[in-house]
C-alpha cells in the first residue's frame, strides 16, 4: 500500500514540477510576469481548457476517447454566444439536449459495442455542422453573467488560477471521492467485477458521458465569457490538448487510471506553454511543438519511473 501511494504521489509530482520548471522559466525571461496581470494573462485561457480536460478525462476513465470535444466545445460556444445571451430559456434548453445526447452516445457505444474513436469522429462533424448552422461567420455576443464571473477579480490570485483550484477540488471529489466515481473508475478498470458487484455498467458509462457533456458545456460558456464572442472553430484544438492534459497529468487510455488534480495540472502546463510563446510572439506552430515536446518529456519521465516500480516489485 504504502508503494502504491508513494508511486501515485510521484506520478502526480512530475506534472506538477513541469509547471514549475516552466513557471520559473518564463519568470527568469520575463520577471514582470511575476504579478497579477501578468499570471492573468499568462493563464488567461486556463479555464476552458482545464474544464474540456475533465471532460475528456472522464471519458477515458471507462477507456474510452472522444475526438469530437473541441467541435462540441465549438458548438457550446456557438449556443452561448447566440441562444443563451439572446433567450436564455431555449439556450438552457439546447445545452441540456446536448449533455443527453453525450449520455446517450454512452449508451450506444456500450449496447452496440462499438468503438468510441469512430463514433465520436462521426459525431464531430454533426456538432461542427451545428455549429456553422448557428454562427457561419464569427459574432454573437457573451452572457452579461457569464462575462462578469469570467471577469472576476479575486483579491489574492487571478480568476484563472482560483477557478482551475475549484475545477480541480471538484472534480476530485466527484470522481475520487464519491460512490459514482468509483464506480466509473471501476468500469475503465475491472468493468467484470463492477458488473459480478450487480452494478449496471451501462448506468455508469452513461453517467461519465453526461458528466463529460457538463464539464465540456461548462468549457464552453467559459470561452465565450473570456473572448466575449464566439465562432464555429473557437476551439478545435481543444480535442488535442485535452487528451495531451490527461496524459501530461498522470492519466492512462486503460484501466480507469485517472488524476483530476494531475489533469487540471496538465492543462495549466499546456496552457502556461502556449500562452508565454504567444506572448514572445513565436509563432503558433512553435507553440504546438512546445507543447508536444513537454508531452514527450513527461512521458519519458513517467515511463523511467513505472520502469522503475517494476524493478522494485520484482526484488
Amino acid at each position: 500500500m504504502r508503494r502504491t501511494v508513494s508511486a501515485d504521489a510521484i506520478r502526480l509530482a512530475i506534472p506538477a514540477l513541469s509547471l514549475a520548471i516552466l513557471l520559473g522559466a518564463v519568470f527568469w525571461l520575463q520577471p514582470r510576469a511575476m504579478s497579477y496581470i501578468g499570471l492573468n494573462l499568462l493563464f488567461n485561457l486556463a479555464v476552458p481548457i482545464a474544464l474540456a480536460t475533465i471532460a475528456q478525462m472522464l471519458i477515458m476513465s471507462v477507456n474510452d476517447l472522444d475526438l469530437a470535444m473541441g467541435t462540441f466545445v465549438s458548438f457550446v460556444a456557438c449556443v452561448t454566444a447566440t441562444f443563451l445571451s439572446e433567450e436564455p430559456f431555449f439556450g438552457v434548453l439546447i445545452l441540456a439536449g446536448a449533455v443527453a445526447v453525450y449520455a446517450m452516445l454512452g449508451v450506444v457505444i456500450h449496447l452496440r459495442n462499438l468503438p468510441s474513436i469512430v463514433v465520436s469522429l462521426g459525431m464531430s462533424f454533426v456538432w461542427a455542422g451545428l455549429a456553422v448552422l448557428l454562427l457561419p461567420a464569427p459574432g454573437g455576443q457573451a452572457p452579461e453573467w457569464v462575462r462578469t464571473v469570467m471577469t472576476m477579480k479575486p483579491p489574492v490570485a487571478p480568476m484563472a488560477i482560483v477557478a482551475s483550484v475549484v475545477i480541480a477540488v471538484v472534480a476530485h471529489f466527484i470522481v475520487m471521492r464519491s460512490s459514482l466515481g468509483v464506480l466509473i473508475r471501476g468500469v475503465g478498470g475491472n468493468q467484470r467485477s463492477v458488473e459480478r458487484a450487480g452494478w449496471s455498467v451501462l448506468a455508469a458509462r452513461a453517467a461519465a458521458y453526461a458528466l463529460a457533456g457538463v464539464f465540456a458545456v461548462l468549457a464552453g460558456i467559459s470561452l465565450v465569457g473570456l473572448t466575449t464572442s464566439a465562432d464555429a472553430n473557437i476551439a478545435l484544438r481543444y480535442t488535442l490538448l485535452s487528451i495531451a492534459g490527461v496524459i501530461l497529468g498522470g492519466g492512462e487510455f486503460i484501466g480507469g487510471r485517472i488524476s483530476p488534480i494531475g489533469a487540471v495540472i496538465g492543462a495549466l502546463t499546456l496552457t502556461l506553454a502556449g500562452s508565454f510563446l504567444s506572448f514572445l510572439r513565436i509563432s503558433p506552430d512553435w507553440q504546438i511543438g512546445a507543447q508536444g515536446a513537454i508531452l514527450i518529456i513527461v512521458l519519458a519521465l513517467r515511463l523511467l519511473l513505472n520502469r522503475l516500480e517494476n524493478r522494485d516489485k520484482r526484488r
